[in-house]
């Protein structure tokens, strides 16, 4: 069975299931109903959750584009990393809602020990949302128990870990909890879409002719080590959606992999990409192209300019060539990643996608389903 024909299996799969969960949900729901999460855990909610807390605040790229209207209007609380690690996205949604973002409550990290059971008591919470890949951490630590003991239901979501497979069926989950199964499933539509004009072309091209991508995991946020990169999940598939082979996939199927500097130049990659975000002013630093939604296209060639000039990489045809690239890290953690694999694909095989505008398809996800505009930089070549 091709490729292709397995992904369309798939991503018509989720498109029927799709409908079939928004026909069969009540437009309005006022009693307990009960969901399967990400994680496989049967879970009763008593009625519609209205005090949301977030585990990570960079769900909200999920919530804002499903949600009619304000996306705060039923989340009181998250974990700061919006802010601390995309601070141009939170300014956006600060611009856009400014009083909901003032009184949105720190919990802290759900998997660590500064997240206060009693403050989400305190605060009336009805339901935590938890990303899939803390699963073991709120295990090991008790929170999902503790929470059950005080009456708080936890949802697992999957916008990260395995993203490709689970960004379809958290969406649904979101929809439902919000109560915005229609607007859920008019955006599948448009991410199905966005995957199959990448996918479609990619199965026509043979094994042989996929070029091997090296792909450097927030390049630049420590300089004394090479390189933190990805298996087969996140941006590693990513990149063999977009055609490419990626070399952490070659190493292990785990999702984080480290590489060397030796590895890489023994490997003479065809193509390397970096990830990078804003990362500046929690972590100043940092040498990280600093893209997003306030990225200058000047500093940001310039940051590129230095991570292709660091010792090894210098040397790498793919650097002396212009295959040298950087894209915006935070598409790892968000049901956008459509845009970061057609991006890729350009980069990967610019001869089999000559007229694919990713500008365009960024700013129709901008203008159909998110609360601002379109601006910034979120993808940055080499300029030789």
């Amino acid at each position: 069975m091709s490729f292709q024909t397995r992904i369309s299996g798939f991503l018509g799969a989720i498109a029927a299931s799709a409908t079939l969960v928004v026909a069969s949900a009540p437009d309005a729901q006022a009693e307990a109903f009960t969901l399967t999460d990400i994680a496989g855990r049967e879970v009763t909610l008593p009625d519609r959750p209205t005090r949301i807390v977030l585990g990570e605040g960079r769900m909200m790229y999920s919530i804002a584009a499903i949600e009619d209207g304000n996306p705060f209007e039923n989340i009181v609380g998250w974990k700061d990393d919006l802010i601390l690690y995309d601070p141009d996205a939170f300014r956006r949604f600060e611009e856009a809602f400014p009083e909901d973002t003032a009184r949105l409550v720190n919990f802290g990290n759900p998997y660590s020990g500064d997240f206060s059971i009693e403050t989400v008591l305190q605060n009336e919470a009805d339901l935590v949302l938890l990303e899939l890949g803390g699963l073991f951490n709120a295990e090991e630590t008790g929170l999902i128990e503790r929470l059950d003991e005080a009456g708080v239901p936890v949802v697992f979501v999957d916008f990260r870990r395995n993203a490709t497979e689970n960004t379809v069926p958290s969406l649904l989950i979101l929809g439902r909890i919000l109560g915005e199964e229609a607007n859920a499933a008019e955006f599948i539509d448009f991410y199905i879409a966005e995957m199959r004009r990448v996918t479609n072309v990619v199965d026509g091209i043979p094994a042989e002719e996929r070029p091997l991508v090296v792909m450097d995991n927030a390049a630049g946020w420590q300089q004394d080590f090479c390189c933190w990169s990805f298996g087969p999940y996140n941006y590693g598939r990513f990149i063999e959606l977009a055609g490419g082979v990626n070399m952490g996939s070659l190493l292990g199927n785990h999702y984080s992999i480290d590489l060397t500097m030796e590895g890489i130049i023994a490997a003479d990659p065809d193509v390397i990409v970096g990830t990078g975000a804003n990362w500046a002013e929690a972590r100043p630093e940092v040498t990280a192209t600093l893209l997003g939604y306030e990225g200058d296209p000047a500093e940001n060639q310039e940051r590129l300019a230095a991570l292709a000039a660091r010792p090894g990489f210098d040397t790498l045809r793919a650097t002396q060539e212009g295959r040298f690239h950087s894209i915006y890290h935070q598409f790892y953690n968000s049901p956008y990643h459509f845009v970061a694999i057609q991006q890729l694909a350009q980069w990967i095989h610019p001869e089999e996608f000559p007229d694919l505008d990713v500008e365009d398809t960024m700013t129709r996800l901008h203008d159909r389903f998110l609360p601002f505009d379109y601006e910034g930089q979120f993808w940055v070549s080499l300029s030789n």
